[in-house]
């Protein structure tokens, strides 16, 4: 296991990564202030993720809060009372958008507070795991905005345009029974079990073919945004590029010989 980190987990925050073979584990660190993201946090969050993208040994990221009260509430709310410059706050570090544009596989293990441009984050995510404790919310509405991060985007195409008016428009915070009810997440487990439920799912899937498990997200994600025809015709090339590699044939030999595939 590998560790390295930026800035520091107390009052600034960090952003902290660490390495399981396959797997690696990107923490939001600033326990004591909900994990609210600065500007600062959010560069090295884009930094760290490009890192993890480039990273030929990473298969899977594992995406979490520090501590046990928040996955993320969030843009830290001192940091967008000094916006002065509102060119270079269009300009800025997009975090939710990093985690969203990742080409590998990210499962958010999601307990506490999970607000705002956490809650933003949550959805770039490609799996969504609950703990008990987990609560979401956008309560930009609230303070006199809309989210910038891709929430009006992102939630009416996980769960229905309704749905996603009660959210944006209330403000209101829902519990994470309520949130796998309709759709927000995928499961939910007892908090004390999360890190560990969310650990295997990700081994699992690191086991597979790099190449087959980034096309299977590419094509998914291009059902976000291209029509039917389109999106087929494009499943079908990456279809053809899996096809080519040589764990086509591995595949079919550890069919073949009643084993899993070595990958």
């Amino acid at each position: 296991m590998s560790d390295t980190s930026t800035g520091d987990p107390g009052t600034d925050g960090a952003i902290r990564v660490t390495h399981e073979g396959a797997v690696a584990r990107l923490v939001i660190d600033r326990p004591r202030k909900h994990n609210a993201i600065t500007p600062a946090m959010a560069r090295d969050l884009a930094a760290a993720c490009a890192a993890l993208d480039a990273d030929e040994q990473v298969r899977v990221v594992l995406l979490t809060g520090g501590g046990e009260k928040a996955f993320s509430a969030g843009s830290d709310m001192n940091a967008l009372g000094e916006i002065t410059d509102l060119w270079a706050f269009r300009n800025r570090v997009e975090y939710a958008a990093v985690v969203r544009d990742m080409r590998k596989p990210v499962i958010a293990l999601l307990r506490g507070w999970v607000l705002g441009g956490g809650l933003e984050i949550a959805l770039g995510a490609d799996i969504r795991i609950a703990g008990t404790s987990a609560k979401f919310g956008a309560p930009e509405v609230t303070r006199g905005w809309v989210g910038g991060g891709g929430a009006s985007q992102m939630l009416p195409r996980l769960v229905g345009y309704g749905q996603a008016m009660r959210l944006l428009l209330s403000g209101d915070t829902i519990d994470a029974a309520r949130a796998l009810a309709i759709g927000l997440v995928e499961e939910v487990v007892e908090d004390d079990a999360l890190d560990a439920h969310g650990t295997a799912l990700a081994q699992r899937i690191a086991t597979f073919s790099p190449l087959a498990t980034q096309a299977v997200k590419a094509a998914t994600r291009a059902a976000l945004s291209m029509p039917l025809e389109a999106g087929i015709r494009h499943e079908n090339e990456l279809h053809v590029i899996c096809m080519s590699d040589r764990g086509r044939q591995e595949g079919i030999t550890a069919f073949q010989e009643g084993r899993e595939g070595r990958f």
